[in-house]
């Protein structure tokens, strides 16, 4: 190769780095200038809202303090204000002080006056009392003995007649709305008069179907009274056995089972075993049949099985030949009327008297009122606390605590006392008779008495001169209240007592 050659390729190259170089330092220059062109702009910009925000700032506390020096100003004026109002205040109540200072300086001179008259007065009344002593030739305790005898005997004769006027008006107010109102329930709900006395009677075909009954050597008689707990006398009466027990629900079951095996004639220990199980069954599905329905009828949902079945119970139960379940129903409608015109809870008073019988289903073995045994069965299966005071209470064993429990013994009174409810046989109806007669005649100042009505009231005639009017009052009700703790009667009783005066004179 040419060493020219060479050489100027050499120089080509390091005059094209030189050349390079001085490009690349042109051109890393020419980029510092913008850069520091770019940053002067940005401290120029940033200088420029720094001096707005300074001034904006300044401003703002420009007017910050002006809005504060007015505000002052205001409660300045305002405290002024109310200094002078303060002030103006003051000065009326010194002006007040010094008046009522000057009122009590009057008052304390008038007081003095009244001092001095009554001193006077008194004075006076104690000449007068010494003078009127020296007349009336009495002291002053006696005069006001007589006095205060004279104004007692007075205010006896116009307490009287204010309580008889009060008494009289009340009573015809309250009977005339307690009749329009039960005469309302009875009419609203019609029912049928008393229901027919659960029979223990069984008919024969045959006085021969007795031998067969008894059996041989009477096998067959003690089989049934074992299996049904029931006593069958067999007697004289012509074609008829007689069943007795004291569980209604037994003699049912003994009545049912005895009609089938005279149909079946088949009577011997066995048979009778099964027969008289079988009503048991039968019995038990018409005691919960009848709790139902009772309850349908009632309008009395959401009770315990147990307790529809205990009131079913009630289907073989009577009083005074009134069936006790027909008995609770009735009760139940009659409260419901009453309840809703009184304005009182319909349900419980409607639930209260459905069950207000309930201890009666229960077995007589058990200790306790049917009012306490039937409160306690419905407590014990989640039945309310009310309607629970309406059951315990509807003879008064506990006291009533709400307007339904009265309803309750209403809704039961009315049921029971209703003309064909119950029936009531001539002994038990002498013997009451001659029970209220001998409460009446046993109170002091009494000179007869005479039970109408059918016992439904008692008149009593008193004598005048040991018997005022005050007293006869008190007398009634102390009657009222004996023959309601010593008696058992159905309904209520009225009791009337008459004092009268006769003066007579002739002339002549």
């Amino acid at each position: 190769m040419n060493p020219n050659t060479i050489i100027a390729s050499i120089v080509s190259v390091v005059l094209g780095g030189v050349i390079g170089f001085l490009i690349k330092n042109y051109l890393i220059a020419r980029e510092i200038d913008k850069k520091q062109s770019k940053a002067t702009q940005i401290l120029n910009e940033a200088e420029r809202k720094s001096t707005e925000i300074v001034k904006e700032s300044q401003n703002r506390a420009i007017e910050i303090i002006q809005a504060a020096e007015k505000e002052s100003l205001t409660r300045r004026q305002e405290l002024s204000r109310f200094e002078e109002r303060l002030q103006s205040r003051s000065d009326q109540l010194d002006k007040r002080a010094e008046k009522i200072e000057d009122r009590e300086h009057a008052i304390s001179q008038r007081q003095s006056s009244l001092d001095k008259k009554a001193n006077q007065v008194e004075e006076m009344y104690q000449n007068v009392a010494t003078e009127l002593e020296n007349v009336s030739k009495m002291t002053q305790a006696e005069a006001r003995d007589l006095l205060l005898e004279r104004v007692e005997q007075e205010a006896r004769n116009d307490m009287s007649r204010i309580v008889r006027e009060i008494e009289a008006e009340a009573q015809e107010q309250g009977e005339r709305k307690a009749r329009k109102l039960i005469a309302d329930a009875i009419q609203r709900v019609a029912s049928e008069h008393v229901e027919e006395v659960t029979s223990s009677t069984v008919p024969l075909p045959s006085d021969d179907m007795k031998g067969r009954i008894i059996g041989r050597n009477g096998r067959n008689i003690r089989a049934f009274e074992k299996a049904a707990g029931v006593d069958v006398i067999v007697d004289d009466t012509p074609e008829a056995v007689t069943l007795s027990c004291f569980d209604s629900v037994r003699r049912e079951v003994a009545k049912n089972a005895m009609q089938k095996l005279i149909l079946d004639g088949r009577i011997h220990p066995a048979h009778i075993e099964q027969i008289i199980e079988k009503e048991q069954e039968n019995i038990e599905k018409v005691i919960k049949e009848a709790g139902e329905q009772a309850a349908y009828d009632a309008g009395v949902p959401g009770l315990h099985p147990e307790i529809l079945k205990m009131l079913g119970r009630l289907k073989f139960r009577t009083s005074y030949g009134q069936n006790q379940l027909a008995h609770a129903v009735e009760s139940a409608q009659l409260a419901s009327v009453l309840a809703s015109e009184m304005g009182a809870d319909v349900e419980i008073a409607k639930a209260g008297a459905l069950l207000h019988d309930l201890g009666k289903a229960m077995d007589h073995n058990v200790e306790g009122t049917h009012a306490q045994l039937g409160a306690e069965f419905a407590e014990r299966h989640g039945v309310g606390p009310k309607i629970v005071n309406a059951i315990a209470s509807h003879h008064h064993e506990e006291e009533q605590q709400t307007v339904e429990a009265i309803i309750v013994e209403a809704a039961d009174a009315i049921s029971g006392a209703r003309p064909g409810a119950r029936r009531e046989s001539l002994e038990q109806y002498l013997k009451r008779v001659r029970a209220l007669e001998d409460v009446a005649n046993s109170y002091e100042g009494v000179k007869n008495s005479y039970a109408l009505q059918a016992g439904r009231e008692v008149r009593i005639f008193v004598r005048p001169d040991k018997i005022d009017d005050l007293a006869a009052s008190r007398l009634a009700r102390d009657i009222s209240k004996t023959i309601e703790e010593t008696m058992q009667y159905p309904g209520k009783i009225k009791v009337t007592v008459i004092r009268e005066t006769r003066t007579v004179d002739y002339a002549k």
